[in-house]
Parts: structure tokens; C-alpha cells; sequence
């Protein structure tokens, strides 16, 4: 099976990431502090350089107090 990787879609992603976290005035260190990632990776998620897992998605949404559907509105 071919690896499959929609990058306009992780960016989006990363940006919407992005978008809710200012919105709610979360820092990125704050973020990596709820999620207990590494604040590289949540840089690398929120530029779209990286294709996260649905863990992570979880855990961020969770971070973030959203339903995981929240991350995922953008066109």
C-alpha cells in the first residue's frame, strides 16, 4: 500500500490548530504543557510540515477544550 499525504489538507490543519489556540490565548508552550508533546512538534503540526496521528489529534483537541471536529473546520 502506497503512503498517502495530502499536504494542502495537513496545512490547512496546522492553521486551523493555530487559529483556535490564539483564539483562546493558549501559547504554544501551554499547549505543549496540556498535550505533553515537544513544542517542535506542535510547531511542525501547526506549520503543516507534519502528518499527525488521530492520537494526537485527540489530545490536542482535549488541550485545547474543543470537540475534535472543531480542528477539522476549514475549507
Amino acid at each position: 500500500m502506497k503512503y498517502f499525504r495530502d499536504d494542502q489538507f495537513v496545512k490547512k490543519f496546522g492553521k486551523r490548530l493555530r487559529e483556535i489556540r490564539k483564539a483562546k490565548n493558549i501559547t504554544q508552550e501551554e499547549l505543549v504543557y496540556r498535550t505533553g508533546f515537544e513544542l517542535s512538534q506542535i510547531g511542525r503540526i501547526e506549520r503543516g510540515t507534519v502528518n499527525t496521528s488521530i492520537s494526537h489529534v485527540a489530545a490536542i483537541a482535549k488541550a485545547l477544550n474543543v470537540p475534535p471536529s472543531e480542528l477539522f473546520m476549514f475549507d
